[in-house]
């Protein structure tokens, strides 16, 4: 069996959370459901939409999640924007892209 590799990945966005940009900054919207969320919002007065603000190097990334790019290609563009900046590329990369898998903010399709 062939070892898949995570470069090789394409991440596509989660529709179910929308997005807008604030200032060049990137908010994605997550809608607070579900019961506990409701009892929540009633005894704590938490807010139905939770409002996630990404930092310059997420807001790069999550603007170039279009389908079509690999985790790989996306590491070139970032590469080619910030250089030496953006070292240790891979690692910080890779933990990102599973941090927003993990939060169902992406999905991941491979390479066929």
């Amino acid at each position: 069996m062939k070892k898949k590799n995570f470069l090789e990945f394409i991440p596509v966005r989660n529709n179910k959370n929308t997005w807008e940009e604030d200032g060049g900054a990137v908010v994605i919207n997550v809608e607070n459901k579900g019961f506990y969320c409701a009892l929540a919002r009633l005894l704590r007065r938490t807010p139905r939409v939770s409002h996630i603000h990404l930092d310059e190097y997420g807001s790069f990334i999550w603007r170039r999640i279009d389908g079509k790019n690999s985790v790989g290609e996306l590491a070139g563009l970032i590469k080619a924007e910030y250089g030496n900046d953006a070292e240790p590329l891979y690692n910080r990369l890779v933990k990102y892209m599973r941090i927003l898998s993990e939060s169902g903010f992406i999905k991941f399709r491979e390479v066929k």
